[in-house]
């Protein structure tokens, strides 16, 4: 009689593999970087200003580590939200801005997003200002304003 041979190793299977999400890609241009770049470079010029990234995917600009403007990096569609006490309504009027999630909407957070077409640089730096002024302390928006004077007394 022959003897069945018994294996006491397991079926052996492919393991499937598991599935990962894809690692974002920011090494490709996108027409939006280099407003992204002087968007940052001109809230970096607030004082005290500094750059921030809680989570992948922003390189956000803060001042005492409050956030003032979230931003995109480069290589994604550019995005901005920022601290828009005064100007929200009209802001919100604008066909590329939502209210920012999270409840921060409710707080005068506005975000704007754009995938290619040229972002408004101007009203952009105007809102940096904006949130930068209601995020930053009294003491650093007074040297500001005095920096402002002087400049202008200059010229």
């Amino acid at each position: 009689m022959a003897a069945k041979k018994k294996s006491s190793a397991k079926k052996k299977t492919a393991s499937p593999k598991k599935k990962t999400s894809p690692k974002k890609k920011t090494s490709s241009k996108k027409p939006t970087d280099a407003v992204l770049k002087e968007i940052r470079a001109f809230g970096l010029g607030y004082p005290g200003a500094h750059t921030k990234s809680p989570w992948p995917g922003h390189l956000d600009l803060a001042v005492n580590d409050k956030t003032f403007a979230y931003l995109s990096v480069e290589g994604d569609p550019f995005s901005i939200s920022c601290k828009l006490p005064h100007s929200h309504v009209a802001a919100l009027m604008l066909p590329f801005t939502k209210p920012t999630a999270y409840g921060l909407g409710k707080s005068g957070w506005v975000s704007a997003k754009f995938d290619d077409e040229p972002p408004p640089i101007d009203i952009l730096k105007e809102w940096i200002d904006e949130s930068y002024r209601a995020q930053a302390p009294k003491k650093l928006v007074a040297a500001l304003d005095a920096s402002v004077k002087r400049v202008g007394a200059k010229g």
